[in-house]
């Protein structure tokens, strides 16, 4: 008899111990919803945010249970807007050219205030501004995406036609190919080329689209169905990446030790150049509150977009994103 309320006292026990456990992590692994989130891009310190709040449990306390899909921009698009995926990460113009070809795609938050998008040129060549570009030889990856997005709006800033420099498609080689003067200028992003251009001893010019225009820029997007029927889904991802934002901002040192874990080659990189990136990264991702979406971006990228006739007319800007997952 003594040893049947041994056994009974210990099953209790252990009931107790897994109730405790699934309480303190907030949702047992069967209520956890699985997301693929496509990225965009390959690993790198610039998705601290989505490492921090992987590793600290945020997606997981929000009963999300998060695969990162490093697959390519376009991708994450057509499968939010087809309703076959909840999320991707996706820069602003391809959200106004998705909604242009029918895609009900949304965007819920943004996580860069800025477009991350410059020109850059040796010191010594004098290019100093957008209209220093006038007849001169400029590289970028092609006459797509958002390299060639940012270049047409700054040369709108300043009233310089793009015929009036001469655009050399040189695929993403933009750090060698200024290196050794094969071009004048070259179009790149602020967090990664120059950062690498300085560590290897050039001293070069900056001209951020950002200092000169305002454009919608990297956030993340949903559908219009799933806000429509699990707008609960999209507050529990928002609200979960923005904790890992939040963190990666306060503990940018933290945020790159916890980075290392998801980013193959990161702890034998260069620490000093990385840590820069990701500082560099945290300035262009501040916001108040975390994730707001300034509209005027995005009607400021609409023009950019019509002027480049990429949009075949323009969009009811207001449909295409929300702010209702990320006001305080």
């Amino acid at each position: 008899m003594n040893g049947r309320r041994i056994w009974v006292g210990l099953f209790v026990f252990v009931l107790m111990l897994t109730a405790c456990s699934v309480a303190e992590n907030g949702e047992s692994q069967e209520e956890l919803t699985h997301i693929r989130l496509p990225m965009g891009y390959i690993p790198n310190i610039q998705y601290a945010p989505f490492y921090v709040a992987q590793e600290r449990g945020y997606f997981r306390s929000a009963g999300l249970e998060i695969e990162f899909d490093y697959s390519f921009e376009t991708d994450g698009i057509m499968l939010v807007g087809a309703g076959e995926l909840p999320f991707a990460i996706v820069s602003g113009e391809q959200v106004l050219l998705a909604r242009d070809e029918g895609l009900p795609i949304v965007y819920v938050m943004a996580w860069w205030q800025d477009y991350p998008v410059a020109v850059a040129a040796k010191t010594e060549s004098g290019i100093q501004s957008p209209t220093d570009l006038v007849g001169k030889k400029v590289g970028l990856p092609g006459l797509f995406g958002a390299s060639y997005v940012g270049l047409r709006a700054l040369l709108d800033s300043a009233g310089v036609a793009e015929s009036d420099l001469t655009l050399d498609s040189i695929g993403y080689n933009q750090v060698e190919a200024l290196a050794v003067d094969q071009e004048d200028a070259v179009v790149i992003y602020v967090v990664n080329e120059p950062i690498h251009l300085r560590a290897q001893g050039y001293e070069i010019n900056v001209i951020a689209v950002a200092d000169y225009v305002q454009l919608a820029s990297n956030g993340i997007i949903t559908n219009e169905s799933t806000i429509a029927d699990n707008p609960e889904l999209v507050q529990a991802m928002v609200s979960a990446f923005r904790r890992g934002l939040e963190d990666t901002i306060a503990n940018p040192w933290e945020a790159y030790r916890i980075s290392i874990n998801f980013v193959e080659g990161l702890e034998s990189a260069d620490e000093r150049v990385q840590r820069e990136i990701l500082d560099t990264c945290i300035e262009l991702w501040k916001s108040e509150p975390l994730g707001y979406i300034d509209v005027q971006a995005w009607e400021n990228m609409q023009e950019v977009l019509l002027n480049m006739g990429s949009l075949s007319e323009a969009l009811n800007v207001s449909e295409a994103l929300t702010n209702q997952f990320v006001s305080d």
